[in-house]
């Protein structure tokens, strides 16, 4: 189970100087993946987090979890061979909410890009416009081959025209042909980026994880943080042996704030809605459709959580605090569904959420976007002048392989302070992930058995298991009147019964509570938008959203003022920038 991962904010006075052996700047899926890696070898780390964790482009995915078949276009197989070996590993370590995703990738030719593809893999900067029958057969032989390891999906099907209409009957009638395959899809990133910092904490009782903290000073070899209001605004110093810049598209900024001013990262804006559409999700059949729109560009559509996510825009941006998705990209989606779907209505009124994201991708002068690498590389910037530590910024990369990533940096991290490598976390589950019950029958067993011990309705420890993992099983606890994980009440509340909210379908007061205690919520938003799919999955109201700040706000202490506002911060992002209608 995960530990509770409260905030650990030295007690020392403020010129107390902390000493670390690794710092880690930013907490989303890099950072907080190497964390784990390095707390699993017992050094002394710390990660810092400007909001939440997971609360930048680890937050914007088009949640998947692929091998990135498009990467053999461009001749980047050392990368499939990694993201297909890391989406198997995570099939596995983290089953709670890392699943199988069948995916059909429709031909709308035989031959066409054959030989535009031949030249992008040996150079050319002008990627394919189509993608014929013949090349995505190719394709997908080879990304057979090259998934082979730790296997854990079926190999493609390829299917000409009649008997892909007969796979998938509501495409359009002008394919030639298509191709059934396996990748994954994940269905809560932000949690697994906490759960990550939470595994980390459990394994080393020195480790150190802060959102909602800030670098705002350095002096002789020491950098100078405040937390924020949930940390009482109290500074703190620390020396570190080495950092680490795992800040994303802020990296470059990152790095001036240190002394040190680069130009590393040329990010692409991706954007993608999700639609409400009953009809569409049932034409799916559980599959992703993975297609070519009509301008060449690849789209995306598959069943998110009862919703039709769709996918994902590659433009060239560079400004990671002003991004959202906008009306061009929601027109271009649109268009390109009723092309491949021309049977099926899409509208603007079907959107109950929108996001963007900057890929921290290395700067490039590639003509496409499309064409600037997703591998990843982790140049070093050696000690000098009144910087006595090395600076190691981690560049580009994909969700998908952030634990490989963490394991490759960690390596060098170790050889750098004189460490060996103790644990191997090729095969070590993640989070709720641990022991979770990967088919029906230790499902049920494990329902039954935590039924018995609870009380509680199977079909309420069916949800939360769906939501939390095996960690459901602490929340049982502490549902049932029984102490929770970390040995103690986490609040009065646990002493009624469960009380379910009135306009959160499905929630209770208890969960809410819980959750706020035990994972470091800061802010309102870090519960609705990270900890849990609530505010993705288009469920929140006005009212939904008083009832849980008032629920936060009680268990973290805030005054009505302040839960005023961070009711209005989440509300104008929700509505301003996310496109929901509360």
């Amino acid at each position: 189970m995960i530990a509770p991962a409260q905030t650990r904010i030295p007690d020392e006075g403020a010129e107390t100087v902390r000493d670390v052996d690794v710092l880690i700047l930013g907490a989303g899926i890099n950072g907080a993946g190497l964390f784990r890696e390095l707390c699993l070898q017992g050094l002394t780390c710390l990660i810092v987090e400007a909001r939440d964790y997971g609360a930048g482009t680890s937050a914007a995915p088009s949640r998947l979890i692929h091998g990135g078949i498009k990467y053999i276009e461009t001749g980047e197989l050392s990368l499939v061979a990694q993201s297909t070996l890391e989406r198997n590993l995570l099939l596995r370590n983290a089953p709670h909410c890392v699943e199988p995703l069948p995916t059909f990738i429709p031909a709308f030719s035989l031959m066409k890009g054959a030989f535009a593809a031949l030249r992008t893999l040996f150079g050319s900067t002008t990627a394919p416009r189509s993608r014929g029958a013949l090349l995505i057969k190719i394709g997908l032989a080879l990304y057979d081959m090259y998934g082979a390891r730790h296997r854990v999906m079926p190999r493609h099907r390829f299917f000409w025209r009649k008997a892909a209409l007969k796979e998938m009957p509501a495409i359009t009638p002008r394919i030639a042909a298509g191709g059934l395959y396996y990748d994954a899809k994940i269905s809560r990133p932000e949690r697994l980026v906490y759960e990550l910092v939470a595994d980390g904490l459990a394994a080393t009782p020195s480790a150190m994880a802060l959102n909602d903290t800030r670098l705002i000073g350095r002096e002789d070899g020491v950098l100078i943080f405040e937390t924020g209001a949930s940390g009482g605004n109290r500074p703190f110093r620390v020396r570190p042996k080495a950092v680490v810049n795992a800040a994303g598209p802020w990296i470059d900024r990152v790095n001036a704030a240190l002394g040190k001013p680069t130009k590393m990262i040329g990010g692409t804006k991706g954007s993608h809605i999700l639609l409400d559409h009953p009809e569409l999700v049932k034409s799916l059949k559980g599959r992703m459709i993975y297609f070519e729109a009509d301008d060449g560009r690849i789209c995306l559509v598959y069943d998110y959580l009862g919703l039709a996510m769709v996918g994902s825009t590659d433009i060239k941006a560079s400004d990671p605090d002003a991004v959202r998705c906008e009306d061009d990209e929601i027109d271009y989606f649109l268009a390109s569904l009723r092309s491949l779907l021309p049977g099926i209505p899409v509208s603007r009124a079907q959107i109950v959420y929108a996001y963007s994201g900057i890929r921290p991708l290395p700067a490039s002068d590639a003509s496409q976007p499309g064409l600037i690498s997703r591998d990843h590389s982790s140049p070093v910037l050696e000690a000098e002048g009144d910087r006595p530590f090395p600076i190691i910024s981690l560049v580009g990369g994909k969700w998908t392989t952030f634990r490989g990533f963490g394991e490759e940096v960690a390596d060098s991290l170790l050889k750098r302070l004189g460490r060996s490598r103790t644990t191997d976390t090729r095969h070590l589950a993640i989070g709720g992930g641990k022991d979770y019950p990967v088919d029906e029958t230790a499902r049920a067993a494990w329902i039954a058995a935590q039924a018995h011990a609870s009380g509680l309705a199977p079909a309420r420890l069916a949800a939360l298991l769906s939501r939390y993992g095996t960690t459901a099983a602490d929340l049982a606890a502490t549902l049932a009147g029984r102490t929770d994980g970390a040995g103690a009440r986490a609040s009065v509340l646990d002493t009624a019964p469960e009380r379910m909210l009135e306009h959160v379908p499905g929630y209770s007061a208890q969960e809410i509570d819980w959750i706020t205690r035990r994972e470091q919520v800061a802010h309102l938003a870090d519960l609705v938008l990270r900890r849990t799919t609530l505010a993705i999955e288009g469920r929140l109201t006005q009212a939904g959203l008083d009832e849980i700040a008032a629920i936060v706000g009680a268990a973290l202490g805030w005054a009505d003022s302040r839960r005023r506002d961070e009711v209005e911060a989440v509300s104008r992002q929700l509505t301003a920038v996310n496109r929901v209608r509360l």
